[in-house]
């Protein structure tokens, strides 16, 4: 298998990053019926090529621009293997200490790679907490679930009506989970830029409370979209006039659509003086703070609650891996704590349990990817990846920008440029399959993406350039 990984990767150019695939391929070449007795391995390895990379879209094509980068190296997938192996499932401490243990250290060891304040650290004789999430998406629901538990909290304390609901029955077998009451949901609110990830919107909506996507525009800064101060105040006082309670400040660094950053101190000040939970979303950007010159990404970070991004996008850290720091995880855990008696051990009231900062209870050996990478290939070579692929966008927007039939909709930041391209161009790209791309909307304007990994060469952004003014050239004649 480990041959047959290397051979893909050595063959990676000849083929094309998106599959001919129809929906439903699959059931022409593989069996309706489980096999009731076992197969050779070498019939299993022949399936492989027309089964699994006939239909795969290969993210780690040269020539793979849509999305975002899908990080990957040699000891990160050595670190897989040997979580597989081990296979244990580290709910607790006591499930697996070095799990646990080794997790603690890694979060800190990028913690301050990336320059967080030493307050997010394990190591720090303060509250707060850092710990490995699955993905964004996953960080922000806890983020979310945390903040609401908060809100509700707050409101019993301070005396907020029920919101006209009957008392409960005293006798009654229903179980209420006190910072999780679901009667005062319905007054809280959630905010985050129109920006946002759709993972934001998911949240909230799962969270099952109100959301208010606040208007973004572009700031001086960075001619980007981002949400101003006097946006998020204004919303404030809308919100608590008719009601409501605005609980969480949902902050993206590197939005989906144009890269855009919202600005933490602008924004920081306000949720920390109206007591709204800040969770930063850095999910692709937040790699970059890796890099001290792109360390401005993060600055005001020491105002978040909770702060998130993913290694596995641009740290040569594959998928899954997704950091999340808590200023207080001791008040998240209490959201969060189911405590039976299976899962008690004697060193809980000193040792981490994970479990009581997740939604799941397993988790596997993330950890593992990241001690084989750091150590096997250390920051500075990171970091160097990172600046390749910056530059590699640069390239790209110095392309666009002497090209009479295009514009940039916002300017490159970091590894995204995009382009004022209608959607028949890209439909016609994706068609032609030489290269991928993927769309985005902002306020109205549909344009295209495109998004750099470190393996990308100068001759393949060209090439990707070169793609692109052929086939919207043809588009351009076919419409006079």
């Amino acid at each position: 298998m480990v041959d047959l990984v290397a051979d893909y990767w050595e063959t990676m150019r000849e083929r094309q990053p998106l599959p001919d695939v129809k929906p439903g391929y699959i059931w022409d070449l593989v069996p309706k019926d489980p096999p009731a007795e076992p197969e050779p391995w070498s019939r299993i390895f022949a399936d492989i090529e027309p089964v699994i990379f006939q239909g795969t879209t290969h993210w780690q094509h040269p020539h793979f621009f849509a999305y975002y980068p899908s990080a990957c190296s040699y000891p990160a997938i050595m670190g897989d293997i040997l979580s597989g192996g081990i296979a244990s499932i580290g709910f607790t401490w006591k499930s697996s200490p070095a799990m646990t243990e080794l997790e603690m250290v890694m979060t800190d060891w990028i913690a301050k790679a990336i320059g967080l304040p030493r307050f997010f650290l394990n190591s720090d004789s303060g509250p707060g907490a850092g710990m490995i999430q699955c993905t964004a998406s996953d960080a922000t629901l806890i983020a979310l679930l945390s903040a609401r538990a908060r809100a509700v909290m707050a409101m019993k304390q301070n005396g907020i009506d029920r919101t006209a609901q009957e008392e409960v029955n005293p006798n009654s077998q229903i179980i209420n989970f006190e910072s999780h009451d679901p009667v005062y949901f319905s007054k809280l609110v959630a905010y985050c830029s129109d920006q946002a990830h759709s993972a934001v919107d998911k949240g909230i909506m799962l969270a099952g409370v109100r959301m208010r996507k606040l208007k973004s525009t572009k700031d001086d800064r960075f001619n980007n979209y981002s949400v101003e101060p006097n946006v998020l105040e204004a919303a404030i006082k809308e919100d608590r006039a008719q009601g409501y309670i605005p609980f969480i400040y949902v902050a993206t660094v590197g939005t989906t659509n144009t890269c855009g950053i919202d600005s933490l101190t602008k924004l920081g000040p306000i949720c920390n003086r109206e007591k709204l939970w800040l969770h930063v979303d850095a999910a692709y950007a937040g790699s970059f703070a890796l890099c001290p010159e792109f360390r401005y990404l993060i600055e005001g970070v020491e105002m978040a609650d909770s702060f998130n991004f993913n290694c596995a996008k641009s740290m040569m850290i594959n998928f899954d891996y997704s950091p999340m720091w808590f200023k207080d995880a001791k008040e998240a855990i209490n959201y969060f704590n189911v405590d039976p008696t299976y899962l008690k051990h004697e060193h809980q009231a000193v040792a981490s349990d994970y479990r009581h900062l997740q939604v799941a209870l397993g988790r596997r050996f993330r950890a593992l990817k990241v001690w084989f990478v750091l150590r096997s290939i250390g920051t500075t070579k990171i970091q160097e990846n990172l600046r390749i692929v910056v530059n590699r966008a640069i390239q790209f927007a110095k392309l666009i920008e002497k090209d009479e039939h295009f514009e940039l909709f916002v300017p490159q930041h970091l590894g995204l440029g995009s382009n004022d391209i209608n959607e028949r161009l890209n439909t016609i790209i994706n068609d032609d399959k030489r290269i991928h791309l993927v769309p985005a909307n902002a306020h109205g304007i549909y344009f295209l993406r495109v998004a750099f990994h470190s393996s990308t060469t100068e001759d393949d952004v060209k090439y990707a350039y070169d793609v692109i003014t052929e086939l919207a050239e043809a588009l351009l004649k076919s419409e006079l």
